[in-house]
């Protein structure tokens, strides 16, 4: 059996939902401490983090990747059980196939094949960053590595993040940004009382109706061109008690805003609190910075992921900043170069998520060029 399949498999079969890991890096661990590389775990509340680092100077590379999945859904939709791997018509199936233990099988395999061949000419530092955090809040997770990293004063020089990026084939699109992600929650102030009586009440929903069409009209144009525009979406909408008899006392609304370097967190907060007090309602507000954007501007990675995936595949691949964020975002901010590169993402968080069982073994491969052309 191919060896990056082989652990993929592996990986699956631990049910490793947010924030749990169950066992997953240290099966990793295990594997890379086996060719010399120095493991550090990095435990931060319920998460579970491996900084597993491999040379001793030189400019380091790492691979940033998550081992924890999203819950599978209903159990009884999926072809087989989402946590006992299975294989159908060359894909192999189960939760986490594509995002992400597939790219994380293939770090390993290909750090391996490579060390194996390349021993004392490799001229750097390999670094592998996992966490059980990427799914859920992450704040546990990457963002925590990277500050304890910071305080060491290790520098890392190039990040791929092994997100699953391609859209029809491995290697047809890369990631060279991502939109930062700001949210909120309002809650618009009324008066609660009896349907048969609105006079003595003051009803939200009424009240906020034309806001909320005005906030879900709002939209940035992205200047760089590189980004789409910053979109605002509504998530939720939440007011009533459940009885048809009675007026609610207030509305809940969910919010958040994907947006591109051109637009700032400032702006998005006085564009919807302006709507809110135009139309003089009383309300609460409580903002959430999920990340900020980012861009890669630096060539030296990009290049070699470019030509990386031109050899083994001979595609050359489309570069974007659509889709939403990654823990590319802490990374970023240290001065690193990161690009994404990994699986296709046609059916990540789906039923029968799955992932073709011969790309596991050409995404390792491009893997394994990206660091003989940065490293030797």
């Amino acid at each position: 059996m191919d060896p990056t399949l082989k652990l993929t498999k592996e990986l699956i079969s631990r049910q490793s939902i947010t924030p749990s890991d169950e066992g997953c890096q240290e099966l990793i661990a295990n594997r890379l401490e086996a060719i010399n590389f120095k493991i550090e775990h990095m435990p931060f509340g319920d998460v579970k983090n491996l900084w597993a680092s491999y040379g001793e100077s030189g400019p380091l590379f790492v691979f940033l990747g998550h081992t924890d999945v999203v819950p599978a859904g209903p159990i009884e939709e999926w072809s087989n059980d989402p946590f006992s791997p299975s294989e159908k018509e060359g894909f192999l199936y189960g939760r986490g196939a594509a995002d992400m233990k597939g790219s994380v099988a293939a770090f390993v395999t290909s750090i391996e094949d490579f060390i194996s061949e390349n021993g004392p000419k490799i001229k750097g530092r390999i670094g592998v960053l996992l966490t059980s955090d990427e799914e859920g809040p992450a704040v546990n997770g990457v963002v925590r590595v990277v500050e304890e990293l910071n305080q060491r004063k290790e520098k890392i020089n190039w990040c791929l993040v092994g997100e699953p990026t391609a859209n029809k084939e491995i290697g047809d699109i890369i990631k060279i940004g991502r939109r930062g992600s700001i949210g909120c929650k309002i809650k618009i102030l009324g008066v609660q009382g009896h349907i048969a009586y609105p006079h003595k009440a003051k009803n939200p929903i009424h009240l906020a109706a034309e806001a909320i069409n005005d906030i879900s009209n709002l939209s940035w144009k992205d200047k760089t061109g590189k980004f789409q525009d910053s979109v605002l979406q509504i998530s939720n909408l939440n007011s009533g008690t459940g009885a048809s008899n009675v007026i609610p006392g207030n509305l809940i609304l969910d919010i958040n805003v994907r947006y591109s370097p051109s637009t700032t967190t400032e702006e998005i907060r006085n564009s919807v609190e302006n709507i809110l007090d135009k139309h003089d309602l009383s309300y609460e507000i409580k903002w959430d910075q999920g990340g900020s954007p980012f861009l890669n501007t630096k060539t030296v990675l990009l290049d070699s992921v470019r030509t990386s995936i031109k050899s083994v595949t001979g595609i050359s691949p489309e570069q974007t900043t659509d889709g939403g964020t990654s823990d590319g975002r802490f990374i970023a901010p240290t001065g690193a170069e990161v690009v994404e590169l990994g699986p296709v993402n046609e059916s990540i968080h789906k039923i029968d998520e799955r992932i073709k069982a011969e790309d596991l073994s050409l995404l390792s491969k491009i893997y394994k060029a990206i660091l003989k052309r940065l490293l030797t």
